[in-house]
């Protein structure tokens, strides 16, 4: 048959997957009668609450007699890993760019990855139906970026497309006309993507993305490299450098069709498809008949830059909100999200009843606590800490992102001064249109832990931040921490309004009256660098006196509310971060006070 297999490539929230979406529409891949969700390709709840794709995945459909398979990948750089293995896997590239913002960081990322591999991209200029759009502007951006990024003469002469995805059209010219549809690009794709390279020989299929169904076992979805498989043929896993995996028989092959996966009889070379029944089989493992020696060439998969301890729930008020709090079946789920999800690395703690767990970052670390208190879960988790590693001289290097920051020019001293005391370093500051800047800076990884939140604030909300891993860099010195100490709770029990009330000018409160609090629980920030002991149980006194004064009604300033992600960022090192499917509660490591002053005193010990 006449096979496509191209790959869409974009900044985070560019319209990736709802191009996706209107391709599918108009080739006849639903019903014209048929309900599909906006956004289908994501199909996982985080992914469409954060507007964000997670998860990489492959569609296909059929126009005038070619079938084109279509890989929906990532934007966000925490999942950036993912891209690079999926480049392998096609022959072309759609680079989707947003008519108003432009080519941003990630955009940058997988370009690169792109041109490298020597794929021939086509443009999309999306979103030209914005009133900031800019869309020859833009053009003349992603052309500048390409010849920065070395692409070749060829790679250079790009085809380029104008449209609005969620209008469902494209055209030459950012004008339209707009009423032939998406039939524009899918004949620019025929036109201007090469059909599969087909090599001759045996059975070999690389391995790309990777995922545990609870009916199947292991999934390995990647592209045919030469001769065909069917279920029931014996088959056997190389690994990276050739050495034996594992062999075993394919029990399932499975074809993509439209947003569903079809079992087939044979899949061919040229074609994308997920091979089940073989349980060792990992990403950029070749998958191939018995006879074969050689492994495909395949990329490595990205270091972890963050790790984070998960462990049980041993508040007092553990057990009360969630159905799986013992450490087994903690340890059970997170193996089990290593096997789908190839960035993560799970490894066992030191401490007792704990787990360590390695990501590429904040999100993606975010996201699968998120994952599982939705799913019952009862964890607390530490505060993320860096990894390091060590040059050839021994030095200390740690992980540094290049951080790009569209602010109004009124704001950018400001945040040009905070990143600096995280030390981050500007290498770039350029007027973008509209009374804005873009300001990049090289930072420490360890730096921007948080930093989103105060950003935001700082800037009152108009500032984008975009962060993606640069390289490893030489030790950047101390960062200062938080600077103030917290207010934690001395008893056990119902917060009362009027203890809080009498305890307000020591500190905002992060809890509202009624709410279980207990010992060792923080339950509000200190005005000062210290941490204090408060009551928050402390009821009014009862008096035979009436005055006005005393029993007027309690007024409470509006607590700090505490998402997922700002709790993770504000805890310190003694402090742990306490993970229900109902609530988010902050506590201290050590929750009896006499431990933790003895705890404090040994590390000033170690100090001194």
């Amino acid at each position: 048959m006449n096979l496509r297999n191209i790959a869409i490539i974009a900044h985070v929230d560019h319209g990736k997957t709802t191009l996706v979406d209107r391709l599918l529409q108009q080739s006849g891949a639903f019903r014209e009668n048929q309900r599909v969700a906006e956004r289908a390709m994501d199909s996982n709840d985080l992914e469409r609450e954060r507007g964000i794709t997670i998860l990489s995945k492959v569609t296909s459909l059929v126009w005038r007699d070619a079938r084109i398979n279509i890989v929906d990948t990532p934007g966000h750089a925490d999942f950036g890993g993912e891209v690079e293995r999926i480049l392998n896997m096609v022959d072309g590239v759609l680079v989707l760019v947003d008519a108003a913002e432009g080519p941003l960081p990630q955009t940058k990322f997988v370009v690169t990855k792109a041109l490298k591999v020597g794929l021939k991209p086509i443009v999309v200029i999306n979103k030209v139906d914005r009133p900031d759009a800019r869309a020859t502007e833009v053009a003349n951006e992603v052309f500048d970026l390409f010849a920065a990024l070395d692409a070749s003469e060829e790679q250079l002469d790009f085809p380029l497309l104008y449209g609005s995805a969620k209008q469902g059209w494209m055209a030459a010219d950012p004008a339209g006309p707009k009423d032939r549809g998406m039939a524009p690009l899918f004949e620019l794709v025929l036109r201007h993507v090469a059909r599969p390279t087909v090599e001759d020989g045996p059975f070999r299929m690389l391995g790309t993305i990777l995922e545990a169904n609870p009916y199947l076992g292991r999934i390995v979805t990647g592209r045919i490299f030469s001769g065909s498989v069917k279920p029931n043929q014996n088959v056997q896993v190389l690994d990276r450098h050739g050495g034996p995996v594992e062999e075993g028989r394919v029990t399932k092959v499975l074809a993509f069709r439209g947003l569903e996966r079809a079992p087939i009889d044979e899949a061919f070379a040229g074609d994308i498809v997920a091979v089940a029944g073989l349980p060792e089989a990992f990403v950029s493992h070749t998958l191939c008949a018995p006879e074969v020696a050689e492994p495909l060439p395949a990329q490595p998969i990205d270091p972890p830059t963050l790790t984070m301890t998960f462990r049980i729930n041993d508040s007092p008020l553990a057990g009360t909100e969630g159905d799986k709090v013992q450490s087994r079946v903690i340890r059970e789920r997170l193996l089990r999200e290593a096997e789908g999800n190839v960035a993560l690395r799970i490894s066992e703690s030191t401490e007792k009843d704990s787990m360590e767990v390695a990501g590429r970052g904040e999100l993606q670390l975010g996201i699968l606590i998120e994952t599982m208190r939705r799913e019952g879960f009862e964890l607390s988790v530490s505060r993320p800490k860096v990894l390091f590693q060590h040059g050839p001289s021994g030095e200390l290097l740690e992980p540094i992102e290049e951080v790009v920051i569209d602010v109004d020019e009124e704001h950018s001293g400001i945040v040009v001064q905070k990143l600096a005391e995280r030390k981050g370093e500007l290498v770039e500051m350029r007027p973008s249109g509209g009374g804005r800047v873009r300001l990049i800076f090289y930072a420490p990884t360890r730096g921007l832990i948080g930093y989103h939140g105060e950003l935001l604030t700082d800037t009152r909300g108009t500032a984008v931040m975009n962060r993606l891993f640069h390289a490893y860099g030489p030790y950047r010195g101390e960062i200062t921490g938080r600077r103030n100490g917290v207010l934690i709770s001395t008893d056990q029990g119902d917060a009362v309004a009027y203890a809080m009330w009498n305890l307000e000018d020591r500190g905002p409160m992060m809890i509202e009256p009624g709410w279980k609090v207990y010992r060792g629980m923080i339950v509000g920030e200190h005005t000062r660098g210290n941490d204090l002991e408060v009551n928050v149980l402390k009821g009014k006194k009862l008096t035979n006196i009436r005055t006005h004064a005393k029993d007027e009604a309690i007024r409470l300033t509006p607590p700090i509310r505490m998402t997922l992600e700002k709790a993770l960022s504000y805890i310190e090192d003694d402090e742990y971060v306490e993970i229900t499917p109902k609530s988010i509660r902050l506590r201290k490591k050590l929750l009896d006070p006499i431990e933790r002053k003895r705890d404090e005193r040994r590390k000033e010990t170690e100090r001194v």
